[in-house]
């Protein structure tokens, strides 16, 4: 049994509701401890036995989608745990492409750093606008922010839903967007502001249909689709160009490069091995002195 809800209509759709851990409830916000991503794991493991015909990702936080991974859990691990911790996070999340049916996440709220790599891992992200009044959420990857950098393979994903540069740049820098200013292309649909998660999830679902009718006549989806949108090397050309800019563009730094060694290493050698590398990066990164100074005051708060 899950420890997750899931919901089943009458069309084989799947959603799948992402919550605070019960024992860390965090007044209700949803982070990417080792509770949750045990969680995802399992819920899509049962998921899978049970066979759907779409997946949508919901978070049942009304503050955020997802806030990110939990950095207290993460910096009390050694250096073997947090290998092991990534790897559990990548392992959990590629199960969600694994189920081989088209995939939406619903961010109503703030996805930031592993919350956005999650949510990237669907084949399409549906979002909204604050109502009038409502303070704007946050959306991005700001990991180089505390001299770190993503570690669940954000370096790659983004750069391939955006403008590579954009991406690129954005992740050197740590600098997330208001959700009025996401880039074009990281949102299939954006709703209109003030817009309900049951609204999101209608429109999540329509777009599903959409991709079944479009892809395969209605049928469900065959399991042999591709894993997930990603930087590759037949896309080298491109990211080899986007990569030169952005480094032109952003100050020279430790992290920096280390995101941007990420990107080239996905576009030569693939997914496996860009992801190896941002998980080998992030585990150096958090001795550096920069990064221990960030996440001491980031922790203290």
């Amino acid at each position: 049994m899950s420890s997750l809800r899931i919901d089943r209509d009458a069309d084989g759709i799947v959603t799948l509701w992402l919550d605070p851990n019960p024992a860390k409830p965090r007044g209700g916000v949803v982070v990417l401890d080792s509770w949750l991503v045990g969680a995802i794991a399992e819920a899509c493991a049962t998921i899978a036995r049970e066979g759907c015909s779409g997946l949508v990702l919901a978070s049942s936080s009304t503050r955020v989608f997802v806030a990110g991974a939990d950095l207290a859990e993460i910096d009390a691990l050694d250096d073997a745990g947090l290998h092991a911790y990534l790897e559990r996070g990548a392992a959990a999340f590629a199960s969600i492409p694994a189920l081989g049916v088209p995939t939406v996440a619903v961010v109503h709220k703030a996805a930031l750093g592993g919350g956005l790599e999650l949510a990237m891992h669907c084949d399409a992200l549906i979002g909204t606008l604050p109502a009038e009044g409502e303070k704007p959420w946050l959306v991005g990857l700001p990991e180089a922010g505390l001299c770190i950098c993503p570690g669940w393979g954000g370096t790659q994903m983004l750069p391939a839903r955006i403008d590579p540069k954009t991406a690129m740049v954005a992740t050197a820098n740590g600098t997330p967007w208001k959700c009025a200013d996401v880039p074009a292309g990281l949102f299939a649909t954006v709703l209109p502001a003030g817009s309900t998660q049951s609204q999101l999830i209608d429109e999540a679902k329509r777009w599903i249909h959409a991709e079944r009718a479009a892809t395969h006549g209605g049928s469900a989806f065959a399991p042999q689709r591709s894993p997930r949108r990603t930087v590759t090397p037949a896309d080298a050309a491109r990211m080899e160009a986007a990569l030169a800019a952005a480094r032109a563009a952003v100050p020279a730094s430790a992290h920096a490069d280390a995101c941007f060694d990420c990107v080239r290493t996905g576009f030569i050698s693939g997914w496996d091995a860009a992801v190896a590398a941002e998980r080998a990066h992030l585990v150096r990164l958090r001795h550096t002195p920069e990064a221990r100074a960030k996440l001491s005051a980031f922790l203290a708060k």
